[in-house]
């Protein structure tokens, strides 16, 4: 089974795909869309869709791991990011790829059994999980990385 792993922004996207490989996780791809600063936003909308399409089509998810949005404070990069997220979910709806979202701290309970680990705590846990030498960067990427580690958690319990 291959999960996608989706951490929306609005200028950086992560995206990150693993393989279920006998019970244990193996990366397959990962990365950051960065849409041009400077575009207009429907411009940089078009440009982060084509991107997911052509992840999705190179990595042929299964499933996908959406992290779900929160904002306490900044409505305006709440409406950029919800954009971005609302074209990420139409290029995997349109493939066909069942969409799971999992809140922040659902991602950090399933990664470290604690709801407010550290960003340190959970590129920690996606390194050792993935068995990385490193711990992937940039920040969106692993976070992407940890969807999809979130999923495969979840599913064995």
């Amino acid at each position: 089974m291959k999960i996608l792993g989706i951490d929306p922004g609005s200028g950086i996207i992560g995206f990150g795909v693993i393989a279920k490989v006998k019970g244990n996780a193996k990366l397959v791809d990962a990365g950051v869309i960065r849409t041009t600063i400077g575009d207009s936003d429907s411009d940089r909308l078009v440009e982060l869709y084509e991107s997911m399409k052509e992840i999705i089509a190179d990595t042929k998810p299964d499933v996908a791991s959406v992290e779900k949005l929160f904002f306490a404070q900044n409505v305006t990069t709440a409406m950029t990011v919800s954009q971005a997220r609302g074209v990420i979910l139409l290029a995997i709806a349109e493939a066909r790829i069942p969409i799971f979202e999992y809140t922040p701290l659902e991602m950090k309970m399933a990664m470290t059994g604690y709801g407010r680990a550290s960003k340190a705590q959970m590129q920690e846990m996606v390194r050792v999980q993935l068995g990385l030498k490193e711990k992937p960067k940039p920040d969106d990427c692993a976070d992407a990385l940890a969807a999809a580690l979130t999923h495969m958690n979840t599913l064995r319990a």
